[in-house]
C-alpha cells in the first residue's frame, strides 16, 4: 500500500512540475502537499504514531508540521517552535531554481539530509524526503523521466543509506570544518554517497535497456505463456512479432504474417491478443503497433526494478 501511494503521489508532482514552472520546491506549501497527498492514501490505522511502549498514540494530520517533540532513534530533530523559521532558512538555501550546474546537483544531495533533520513532520519525513529530492532532480535537469529515481536506488540500500544520513548528523568538529553547527565534512560524505547512489541506478537502468538483454527476457517472458503458465497461452510466434517492433520502434499491422511467418487469419489473432493485453499498444485502430508495458509483464521485461506489491496489486 505504501509503495502505490508513492508511485500515485510522484505522478501527482511530475504533474504539478509540468504545469507549474515557478513552483517553489523547497517551500513549505510544496512539502506539506507531498505529505498531505501521502497520507490522504494511507487508511486511517496508519494515520497514528505510536510511543516505543506504546502507551499513547498521536493522530498524523496530513500536511500538517508537527507541535510536539520526537526522538528518531538517536537523532533528537529541532524543537517544534523551531520549524517556520529552519523551513524559511531551508527554503532560502536549497531552492534550485537559484543555482545552476554542479552547485545546483550538490544541494539536491544535501537539501536531502537537511530536510530530515529538521523533521518537519510528526512521520512520513522519509517519504516526502525522497518524493521531494526525486522532484529536485527532475528540475534540475537531472531526473531519470520515469527510468531511474533517487527513491529506488536509497531503498535498495536502505542500511548504508540510514548509516550515511546517521553520520551526516553529526556536529561541526573544528574551526575548519563548515561555519554552521553541522558538520561540513560530514555532509560532503553523505552528498557523495547519494550522488553514488544516482549513478549506480543509471548504470543499473542502462543495463536493462541494452537491446540484447531486454529481448532475451521478452522472448523468455512469451515462452512461459506459451508454456500456460502466467496467464492466459501466448503463442510462441508472438516472441517474432514483439521483437520485431522492440527493434524498429513500430510496425504496420499488416506486417504481421510476415513477422510471425504465420497465414493471416492466425497473425490477426496473434496481434489482437497482444492489443488486447497491451503487450503492443496503437494510437489508432489499425495504425501502427509499438511495444507496450503493461503491469503483468513489465516484472518481468525490467526484473528488480519495481517493489513486488507495487506490481501485484
Amino acid at each position: 500500500m505504501e509503495a502505490r501511494a508513492h508511485v500515485e503521489v510522484q505522478r501527482l508532482v511530475e504533474k504539478r512540475l509540468e504545469t507549474d514552472p515557478s513552483l517553489v520546491l523547497t517551500g513549505r506549501e510544496f512539502l506539506s502537499f507531498i505529505h498531505c497527498e501521502f497520507y490522504e492514501r494511507m487508511p486511517a490505522e496508519w494515520r497514528v504514531v505510536r510511543d516505543a511502549d506504546g502507551t499513547k498514540e498521536r493522530p498524523v494530520v496530513p500536511g500538517r508540521l508537527r507541535d510536539e517533540e520526537v526522538e528518531v532513534g538517536r537523532h533528537r530533530p529541532p524543537p517544534a517552535p523551531m520549524l517556520p523559521a529552519l523551513l524559511e532558512r531551508f527554503e532560502r538555501a536549497y531552492d534550485p531554481s537559484r543555482m545552476e550546474g554542479l552547485e545546483a546537483t550538490m544541494a539536491v544531495a544535501a537539501s536531502h539530509h537537511r530536510l530530515l533533520w529538521i523533521h518537519p513532520f510528526l512521520d512520513g519525513n522519509g517519504r516526502v524526503a525522497r518524493l521531494f529530492t526525486d522532484a529536485c532532480l527532475r528540475r534540475a535537469g537531472l531526473g531519470g523521466h520515469g527510468l531511474w529515481t533517487a527513491s529506488r536506488g536509497l531503498a535498495r540500500q536502505r542500511s548504508r543509506y540510514l548509516d550515511a544520513l546517521a553520520a551526516a548528523d553529526a556536529e561541526r568538529w573544528n574551526d575548519y570544518d563548515g561555519r554552521g553547527a553541522r558538520s561540513r565534512a560530514a555532509l560532503t560524505a553523505f552528498a557523495r554517497f547519494f550522488l553514488d547512489v544516482c549513478l549506480d541506478q543509471i548504470r543499473f537502468m542502462s543495463s536493462l535497456l541494452e537491446l540484447d538483454g531486454l529481448l532475451a527476457r521478452i522472448e523468455d517472458y512469451v515462452e512461459r505463456r506459451a508454456r500456460g503458465g502466467l496467464g492466459p497461452k501466448l503463442p510462441r510466434e508472438a516472441r517474432h512479432l514483439l521483437g520485431e517492433v522492440l527493434l524498429r520502434g513500430e510496425a504496420p499491422r499488416g506486417d504481421a504474417p510476415r513477422i510471425t511467418g504465420t497465414s493471416q487469419r492466425t497473425a490477426r489473432r496473434i496481434m489482437a491478443q497482444l492489443v488486447r493485453e497491451r503487450l503492443l499498444v496503437s494510437d489508432t485502430p489499425k495504425g501502427p503497433v509499438r511495444l507496450g508495458f503493461p503491469v503483468s509483464a513489465v516484472g518481468f521485461y525490467f526484473p528488480h526494478l519495481f517493489p513486488q506489491d507495487v506490481l501485484g496489486s
